[in-house]
């Protein structure tokens, strides 16, 4: 059997990818190594969401290449995103590639590597997974593709429609999880609050999170990717009346002109999105808020751009993602007129950056005093550090901890925030 080594790129969906072809390969016999020179088989798990994506890929496919020669690596294999949008294209460039695979063909990948591996009838939840992650944490994939179609994305060009998947499955995978030690698991879709729309004819994140609810060991449950059509007043007090739901709602809009959301092709108009930001202020003001936004898409006038401004401060989020179009063949926006200059989407994504630092520095300082729970996840030598509620895995920022008894790793700890910086908090453990 081989030694297998993987480099996982993109989002938290792909890692869960990344995830079962690693738990399919150590069911054959497979084993694992952190080392890529000492690799028999080398993997690349690759995005192709944008541009920037999509050379990071092709970087990382090079850069394991060279282990054919300096290395043990025999078998060079490209899967993910970027492998199912340009097989041919990567084939006929990159002939160190021994292996291509698209995002439904991972169960091959034994069998294609060492012929004696059964093949399972599909991909999914009841896959066994060799997680990437802390053995604190894991990501559990609800749903995979989109049917939103939006101007700008090709996810539904690489992952096809939605597809919702059952929800016993996923209460039995997160069961499982949790039996191996998971206490955070954090929910992940292309389109979390759509789950089930396809498969049981309705929205069903509130039954499935309530399932969820009620697996023993699990402590956090955090959701991403929610779209501000399917967000209800109902869905929000669900999160409210948890205790183990954390009131974090990442909610991507890409833009706040109406007109821009409506180019976009978005789901959703800015009359959901003040609907849903206008209920979170009045009745639950303990949420924080993350969102995305896209700056240069074509047609943004300087004018639609100052808008998306305005909106930010007047609906201040805790923390905000945001990206400079790219035109993405195949998609609706690739030969729209009104093509933004490079140098401008630049300017505006400095601009926007700049300004959610001064917003994000003043929500975190209103943080201060507060009471939390921190998951303690490391010690960088001088003092503990972790996330609470308010820090996703990945994305945000860190609570640092002032102790000189440092909690153990995968503990939760009560802490009193005592300081602020514009990303990271400062707290010190309480009893």
């Amino acid at each position: 059997m081989s030694a297998v080594g993987v480099v996982s790129l993109g989002c938290a969906k792909n890692q869960v990818d990344t995830e079962r072809m690693l738990g399919l390969l150590v069911d054959a016999g497979h084993t694992i190594t952190n080392d890529p020179a000492k690799a028999d088989v080398l993997i690349v798990n690759t995005c192709g969401f944008i541009e920037s994506a999509k050379q990071e890929s092709i970087d990382a496919i090079l850069e394991m290449a060279q282990y054919k020669k300096s290395g043990c690596c025999g078998t060079l294999v490209v899967t993910g995103c970027l492998s199912e949008r340009y097989r041919s294209e990567l084939k006929e460039a990159m002939p160190e590639i021994d292996l291509l695979l698209g995002v439904r063909e991972y169960e091959s990948l034994p069998r294609l590597l060492d012929g004696s591996a059964s093949v399972p009838p599909r991909c999914g939840p009841r896959t066994p997974r060799v997680l990437t992650t802390p053995p604190y944490r894991a990501f559990l994939r609800i749903s995979d593709g989109c049917d939103n179609r939006c101007a700008y994305c090709a996810i539904p060009l690489i992952r096809g429609g939605l597809v919702s998947e059952p929800i016993e499955e996923l209460t039995d995978e997160a069961k499982r999880l949790a039996d191996g030690g998971v206490t955070e698991l954090t929910l992940v879709a292309q389109d979390t609050s759509g789950y089930g729309v396809d498969r049981y004819g309705k929205p069903m994140l509130a039954e499935l999170l309530s399932r969820l609810e009620r697996i023993e060991g699990l402590h956090w449950l955090r959701v991403l990717y929610t779209y501000p059509d399917t967000v209800t007043p109902a869905l929000i007090d669900r999160f409210r009346e948890s205790e183990k739901i954390v009131p974090y709602l990442d909610m991507p809009l890409q833009h706040a002109d109406e007109t821009m959301l409506r180019r976009m092709r978005r789901r959703g108009s800015l009359a959901d999105i003040l609907r849903v930001l206008d209920y979170i202020a009045e009745r639950a003001p303990e949420f924080i808020l993350r969102t995305t936004m896209m700056v240069g898409f074509p047609g943004e006038t300087d004018e639609a751009f100052g808008r998306m401004l305005r909106f930010l401060h007047e609906h201040p989020f805790h923390r905000v993602g945001a990206f400079a179009f790219s035109p993405e063949e195949g998609t609706a926006a690739f030969s729209m007129p009104g093509q933004v200059p490079e140098d401008v989407k630049r300017a505006r994504l400095d601009e926007l950056l700049l300004a959610q630092q001064k917003i994000s520095k003043t929500l975190q300082r209103a943080r201060v005093g507060q009471k939390t729970e921190v998951l303690v996840e490391g010690f960088d030598g001088t003092r503990a550090f972790g996330r609470s509620y308010a820090e996703a895995p990945d994305v945000d920022g860190r609570v640092y901890l002032t102790t000189d008894d440092p909690p153990p790793t995968g503990a939760y700890v009560h802490a009193r925030l005592t300081d602020a910086l514009e990303y990271d908090m400062i707290g010190v453990p309480e009893p």
